[in-house]
């Protein structure tokens, strides 16, 4: 397992990084294309956003894609996150297993749906919690 270490960026960038996940799993999905991978990209964007609080905060963590383990690790350190935000959780299973092929059964529209509204609440918290507003 890679150790706990402090991540280079700004929080800042950390976010944009996320945005343009978000904006990615946003996207009209293309001709030819999967919804596994749309879903890909939310995920990614709430790994990112979450990983902007532990930068914000001063805070490692270890280098993975599990959200549980990473809210957990931020809950562990004090913050209070909402359950609206921990519902992030359901995305871990985008950042590998759905983007094989026959892993898992193909993403509906309305997953992706969720999937990218989990993830625009995820960016939005994180977004407010480095401005001090949460």
């Amino acid at each position: 397992m890679p150790p706990d270490r402090l991540a280079p960026g700004s929080p800042s960038h950390w976010l944009e990084r996320a945005r343009g996940d978000l904006a990615l799993a946003s996207a009209p999905l293309p001709e030819g294309g999967f919804r596994e991978d749309l879903c890909y990209h939310a995920q990614q964007a709430a790994e990112k956003a979450v990983k902007a609080v532990y930068v914000h905060r001063g805070w490692a963590f270890r280098s993975v894609h599990d959200l549980e383990e990473l809210i957990t690790g931020l809950e562990r350190k004090g913050l209070t996150v909402p359950d609206a935000v921990k519902s992030c959780f359901t995305l871990t299973v985008f950042a590998s297993e759905s983007r094989y092929p026959r892993l898992s059964e193909p993403v509906t529209a309305d997953e992706l749906q969720e999937a990218t509204a989990i993830a625009a609440r995820v960016v939005r918290w994180a977004d407010a919690v480095t401005r001090g507003e949460a």
